[in-house]
């Protein structure tokens, strides 16, 4: 088992060994087009990220969240899911059965995922993106031209190598990628963050208020 710890009674969660404020690959390395730069430069400063307003984010920032992912290797379907719970509440599909991706795809947050075995290493290609998420928690822009390549390979009970390849000529000069560890946890469940009304983190997040009470039953 590649994912999991081979009982059914043991789930594992997967989280990225970064810290959750680091990045996988140093800005000076990004070869930024002139106003995919600009953009970055901008949500550095507000930091309006959509995977914190509950929106899926693909690739990387599935990672990058301290509630975890879970990998489902379903082999009779000839796919894998990766849960994405702590916030958006979503899960992204790996085609494993040999596909090649649709022609005329619909643009969206997880794009369009296909899977091949390289010997123990599990590589993911993925296309058909739309421009409203982020794949990284620091914002770095992406168009629908970009293809997204990732790589992991388990060292060992409790480590995987993840190894990633942005090509997205709309946004950048060429392609680029960077590699991060991912950590296992045995024995524990995804933890649900619930996106509901009486939640206002987010209007501390963008400004709207100073503060809130926490004296009431439900708090942010």
């Amino acid at each position: 088992m590649i994912f999991g710890s081979g009982n059914p009674k043991v789930p594992l969660l997967w989280t990225a060994s970064l810290g959750i404020t680091d990045t996988p690959l140093p800005r000076d390395q990004v070869p930024f087009q002139p106003w995919a730069k600009a953009l970055f430069v901008d949500r550095e400063k507000n930091e309006l990220e959509p995977h914190a307003r509950c929106k899926a984010s693909g690739m990387t920032r599935q990672f990058l969240t301290p509630y975890g992912t879970e990998f489902v290797e379903m082999v009779d379907q000839q796919r894998i899911y990766i849960f994405d719970v702590g916030g958006p509440h979503t899960f992204r599909t790996i085609y494993m059965d040999g596909r090649p991706h649709p022609k005329d795809l619909v643009p969206s947050y997880y794009g369009h995922s296909i899977g091949r075995w390289e010997g123990d290493t599990l590589v993911v290609d993925s296309v058909g993106f739309n421009e409203s998420f982020w794949w990284d928690r620091r914002g770095l822009p992406t168009t629908e031209q970009l293809h997204f390549v990732e790589r992991f390979t388990r060292t060992d009970a409790q480590n995987m190598r993840y190894e990633f390849t942005v090509d997205d000529p709309g946004a950048y000069t060429k392609p680029y990628g960077g590699t991060m560890g991912i950590r296992a946890s045995t024995g524990t469940e995804l933890f649900e963050y619930i996106c509901q009304q009486a939640n206002y983190a987010h209007e501390l997040m963008v400004g709207t208020a100073e503060s809130v009470s926490r004296s009431t039953s439900i708090v942010p």
